[in-house]
């Protein structure tokens, strides 16, 4: 494991998480939402967030969850692979931003999804397909963060 041979890269991850957080906060911006605790900017009073997953053009909703669904599914093959970030994720109160993400964005991609009239019902297909795969990766990823920083440490 790379961790174990160069430990300064846990600093190098801590670092990095508030990136990976912001890219959260980016989708949540482009839904037009904002999640409790995200360390967003402060909006321009000209700047009226009158998009959401529903209104925006299809391509823009298409591109949305291909980004959402290559984080997660990142996000959990990292964690899967190395559980030992885990604990780097907490300090960054990961969990509580990735339910409080969950909760406001997959819902309301979800319901986008369904009510939009396609042309193609493939497209429906791939992306109903897409925004199911990174609802399943944010929870693995939530249960291996659960049980790397809560469980295991009872345990041993």
């Amino acid at each position: 494991n790379i961790f174990t041979q160069q430990p300064s890269y846990f600093s190098d991850l801590d670092e990095t998480l508030p990136t990976v957080l912001q890219v959260f906060n980016n989708i949540l911006h482009k839904c037009g939402l904002q999640c409790e605790g995200a360390s967003a900017e402060p909006q321009k009073l000209e700047e009226k967030v009158n998009v959401t997953p529903g209104n925006m053009p299809l391509q823009e909703l298409k591109d949305l969850v291909l980004y959402l669904c290559d984080t997660c599914t990142t996000l959990w093959a990292f964690l899967d692979v190395f559980p030992l970030a885990c604990q780097t994720f907490q300090k960054h109160e990961f969990c509580y931003r990735l339910a409080s993400f969950y909760e406001l964005a997959i819902p309301e991609l979800e319901s986008a999804i369904k009510k939009r009239h396609y042309e193609d019902s493939s497209v429906f297909a791939d992306l109903w397909r897409r925004i199911s795969h990174s609802r399943k990766k944010m929870i693995e990823a939530f249960h291996i963060l659960i049980n790397q920083v809560c469980l295991q440490p009872i345990l041993e």
